[in-house]
């Protein structure tokens, strides 16, 4: 919960607003201010104070105890025009509340911890739990000095400037190390416990059983991703209070699932319990690895019989793909999450001038791949093979990169084992159609022109069952130098269907800076001024020009509406 607090009526009326949008994430707290912050920095993970940063330092100093707890504490000036990370930018998140505060307030964000003003990750924010020497190795890092990153697993982590060797250290394990002198220890998510149980099987018995497995293998509870048992377990409560008290999910499977998974010690009496000859092993198995841990039964201290059975297993390392969509071309118009993968990747793999305009969003020490016009599958196969590396890749396309872009040839060239996640863009269709007014209303289809890839026929016949069905459509690649023909062509098809007068928009360089737009019909329209930066999209029987903008209604009743309306005029 985020507490918000103000003294005056300026910071109040920005309080409100923070408030009403965030309805399930905000409290306000009333009454004197000095009250209101002891009790909210009490109760809340994190702190918005309307006041001057010099008031909220005076009220704050006693109640600090330990930057991992303390609540994150963003202060905005009564102006509502700057949101600071007051305190715990980090631990506390306070750096990133200040980014969400200015984004909802239209305030600008004040960051002042120093890997984020520079750009360099934050050990303690690359989502892994971290041990050691953090400030000294960050100092390390921001100073330029030599740190060398020792990966016993090959995680995939964001750009971090390493070397082979180093008097500072970034140890990646989920071994039980001690951290050494200048030395970070990350703990990457690496360890799957399967755990079988008998009904009713305590708790204690349980998480007793999976804390020893870990321990004596000489791993890291740190490093646990998750527990994994049987469908038919899902709801035991010994198990369910186990992963909630470790911290992590609980993952069922079916017997089914289960019983394909070859393990090295199956057994009859899951086999009659629940369908399958393995719960532990086959359930930390499921997706692959390395069984640490066999299965093992718990000890009870009274000699009754197990309750409790759990195996541990080491996951592959499995490289990381987004395939992130940049958008029209306007820099407001690149999504928050699109902006985060981008500082998230180590490796950068995209067409030269899509690189060229989000190259200062990359943090330093990013590797960048890029090349030119016409290399689309070398593109792709470029970043699945750097991401099967193990690294963390994002392979950018315009607009949304899986609208005739770059997610259909990287998702044809991976496979399953590394993990691909796709970041929407907004389309130069959608970029377009605000332009024009509402052009996609109701129902419609975009259509590539361009045959390099698809045959004509295939194309045409897409254009003429588009005209038969009535549907708006926008046609992406339209015309160039060496293909002017189709467009006429595909006008000339939905002529066939529509009238001279039917309205069409025709947008280049959407949200651009040399951006242009105009609205003209079917009949008026010269595929000579088209090129490949350009968006055509032609309406259908119910699209009016209205006061100068494409309009689709959402339905046709209107139109019998307004017949109906100008039978009475003429009557009249």
């Amino acid at each position: 919960m985020i507490g918000l607090i103000s003294a005056t009526a300026a910071g109040a009326g920005a309080r409100d607003r923070l408030a009403a949008a965030w309805p399930d994430r905000t409290r306000v707290y009333e009454g004197p201010v000095s009250d209101a912050v002891r009790a909210a920095f009490a109760e809340c993970e994190q702190l918005v104070c309307f006041l001057a940063t010099g008031a909220v330092v005076r009220l704050i100093a006693p109640l600090l105890g330990d930057k991992r707890t303390d609540p994150g504490v963003v202060c905005v000036d009564e102006g509502g025009r700057f949101a600071v990370s007051l305190v715990g930018g980090h631990g506390g998140g306070a750096n990133e509340l200040a980014v969400e505060v200015g984004e909802s307030l239209a305030a600008q964000p004040v960051v002042t911890t120093a890997t984020d003003s520079v750009g360099v990750p934050g050990l303690d924010t690359l989502g892994f739990p971290v041990e050691g020497d953090v400030a000294g190795v960050s100092r390390a890092l921001l100073d330029g000095e030599p740190v060398a990153l020792d990966a016993e697993l090959a995680w995939p982590l964001p750009p971090l400037k390493v070397s082979d060797h180093g008097s500072y250290v970034i140890r990646v394990t989920d071994r039980a190390v001690e951290p050494a002198e200048r030395e970070v220890v990350l703990r990457p998510p690496s360890l799957v416990v399967g755990v079988g149980a008998s009904k009713g099987a305590p708790v204690d018995e349980v998480l007793g059983l999976v804390e020893s497995a870990v321990r004596d293998a000489g791993l890291s509870l740190a490093s646990l991703a998750q527990l994994a048992t049987v469908d038919a377990k899902s709801k035991e409560p010994g198990i369910v209070e186990t992963a909630r008290r470790l911290g992590v999910p609980l993952v069922t499977y079916s017997a089914e699932e289960l019983a394909a998974v070859e393990v090295p010690n199956p057994s009859d009496a899951p086999l009659a319990a629940v369908g399958t000859p393995s719960v532990a092993e086959a359930a930390a198995l499921v997706g692959g690895g390395e069984l640490l841990v066999p299965k093992r039964k718990s000890e009870r201290a009274d000699g009754q019989p197990a309750m409790a059975t759990c195996a541990v297993v080491r996951r592959v390392a499995r490289g990381r793909l987004s395939v992130v969509g940049l958008g029209p071309g306007a820099r407001d118009l690149v999504t928050p999450r699109a902006k985060a993968e981008l500082r998230r990747a180590a490796v950068l793999v995209g067409l030269d001038q899509y690189v060229d305009q989000i190259r200062d969003l990359l943090r330093p020490g990013t590797v960048v791949l890029e090349s030119g016009l016409g290399a689309e599958e070398e593109r792709a196969r470029t970043a699945v093979a750097e991401a099967r590396r193990g690294q963390a890749v994002a392979l950018i396309g315009s607009g949304d990169a899986g609208v005739y872009a770059m997610a259909s040839p990287a998702l044809a060239e991976a496979s399953d084992d590394i993990d691909v996640v796709g970041v929407p863009g907004v389309t130069a269709a959608l970029a377009a159609a605000a332009i024009l007014g509402a052009p996609l209303g109701h129902d419609h289809v975009s259509i590539s022109l361009s045959d390099l890839h698809t045959p004509w026929e295939v194309i045409e016949r897409r254009v003429r069952a588009a005209a038969e069905a009535d549907i708006v459509v926008t046609f992406y690649n339209p015309r160039s130098r060496g293909r002017d023909w189709q467009l006429p062509k595909a006008l000339a098809i939905l002529a066939e269907h529509r009238e001279p007068g039917t309205p069409v928009g025709v947008v280049r360089n959407a949200s651009r800076p040399d951006e242009s737009s105009r609205l003209t019909t079917l009949a008026a329209l010269d595929p000579a001024t088209v090129d490949m930066m350009t968006v055509v999209t032609v309406g259908n029987t119910a699209t009016r020009d209205i006061a100068g903008r494409m309009v689709t209604p959402r339905g046709y009743r209107w139109q019998a509406s307004q017949a109906a309306q100008a039978s009475r005029e003429v009557a009249k």
